[in-house]
């Protein structure tokens, strides 16, 4: 049975679309498909500063649409496609998307992960109405007022800082005693005069009539509940690695949910490869993405040759 691609990438973030490039340029001919935009998590960074060759930050935006303009001008085909399964079928990997079935020979998943929910009172009635989980996308809305940031890492504080420059009224709220984003991302959120950093505090309820007017507070310490006037609530408390559609190839993951691979970005499927934010990882970083997805391209290339008997001796 002939396969209907060699390549076929799902997702296309930085890991997805580093991967399209490399692989599209050992004339793999990948597809990539994404099903809602290009980019990823950079798509919500406001300034990137810490990604090698740019000394000026760079808005993610710019720097996902750079990905994506490389990678298809080495030859990636890029379609905007819901992926569902992926199976395996005589020898072959299947892949269930919004537009049909389609067979290829080697796997690269880069599907990322999904934010996490508080799962309080309010959360979900007010999503829209002032309830966000990405600063970039809604936080012009609310210019000027009063911003509450939920959560102690990275993204909280990166959201934070973008917002910052939105209102000079931003409090980051935080259950633990302190950030546990990188050194110097907490220690400049600290520093900066617009936003509040209040330790040991926990979000108990969101009210408000047709939008966001107010939040509870726990003091987790005390046991004090208090309330603060806020005009919108923005979650950053982690992710979800999504790792649906290979739920039936049985894939090996961690206890956190997330994708176990061997150095070769190569799963416990052999020609399943994962990178990015779904795999299991020590450091979630753009820069990290994009050099597995480099990687996960030369091993898929590597993988495919085998399959064709073309390895070099």
């Amino acid at each position: 049975m002939k396969a209907d691609r060699e390549l076929v990438i799902i997702g296309a973030g930085g890991a997805g679309l580093a991967a399209a490039q490399y692989a599209a340029r050992a004339n793999l001919s990948p597809l990539l498909l994404e099903e809602l935009a290009s980019g990823g998590q950079a798509l919500v960074i406001d300034n990137l500063e810490n990604y090698p060759g740019f000394p000026e930050p760079i808005p993610g935006t710019e720097l996902a649409r750079l990905f994506e303009e490389q990678a298809v001008r080495f030859g990636t085909e890029l379609k905007l496609s819901g992926v569902q399964t992926v199976s395996r079928r005589n020898g072959l990997f299947v892949v269930g998307t919004d537009d049909g079935e389609l067979t290829c020979l080697a796997v690269i998943l880069a599907t990322g992960a999904r934010h996490r929910t508080l799962d309080v009172p309010g959360e979900k009635q007010f999503a829209g109405r002032g309830v966000s989980y990405c600063a970039t996308c809604d936080g012009p809305f609310f210019k000027g007022k009063p911003m509450l940031v939920v959560g102690g890492g990275d993204a909280a504080c990166d959201e934070s800082a973008f917002l910052a420059h939105l209102s000079d009224r931003v409090l980051l709220v935080h259950r633990r005693d302190r950030l546990r984003a990188q050194k110097a991302l907490a220690e400049r959120t600290l520093r900066n005069p617009n936003i509040q950093v209040r330790f040991n505090t926990e979000l108990r309820e969101i009210r408000g009539g047709a939008k966001v007017e107010e939040v509870a507070l726990l003091d987790n310490r005390t046991g004090r509940t208090s309330t603060e006037k806020t005009s919108a609530v923005f979650v950053f408390v982690g992710s979800t690695p999504q790792t649906r559609v290979v739920e039936g190839l049985g894939v090996k993951l961690d206890e956190g949910g997330y994708i176990l691979t061997d150095q070769r970005m190569q799963t416990s499927v052999p020609g399943l490869f994962a990178v990015g934010d779904v795999r299991a990882t020590p450091f979630r970083q753009l820069v990290v993405a994009a050099s597995e997805g480099a990687i996960a391209a030369h091993c898929a290339s590597q993988y495919i040759d085998e399959l064709k008997g073309d390895t070099y001796r």
